[in-house]
């Protein structure tokens, strides 16, 4: 088996992505591994990009001390397009991610789905290993 080198965890801010983010970060701990954190800037986000990108890092940042992660093995990575594509792309260069992770559900959740467009899409979809995270993790 190849070792596992880069995880890329999607967050937008849900407190599913933090779940998720948790969980990438403790077993990027684990194994040596690099994690970037990536985050889909949407057509809707453009004008207030750079605030919701400051804050989601600090969220980030802080979520990286909770877990006791090196920060230097952790890094951001913001995309344009919607979150499936950017995590698709995610598998490829610059950021050739060997794992994605996300959580079960994002910003636009509904009540009583077990999985988000984005985590059902990408199970469909991506090339390499994919762990949905559930909140309760």
């Amino acid at each position: 088996m190849t070792p596992l080198r880069t995880i890329a965890v999607g967050f937008d801010g849900s407190p599913d992505a933090e779940a998720a983010a948790r969980w990438a970060f403790a077993l990027a701990q684990k194994v040596g591994a690099e994690v970037v954190v990536v985050h889909a800037v949407g057509l809707l986000e453009h004008a207030a990009h750079r605030e919701i990108s400051a804050e989601f890092e600090a969220t980030v940042r802080g979520l990286i001390i909770e877990v006791g992660l090196d920060p230097k093995r952790a890094r951001w990575h913001s995309s344009d397009g919607d979150p499936c594509s950017v995590l698709l792309r995610a598998t490829d260069g610059p950021v050739a991610a060997d794992l994605v992770v996300v959580g079960s559900r994002g910003q636009g959740s509904h009540a009583g789905h077990l999985l988000g467009s984005t985590s059902h899409e990408l199970a469909e979809h991506t090339v390499v290993p994919l762990v949905i995270v559930p909140l309760e993790a």
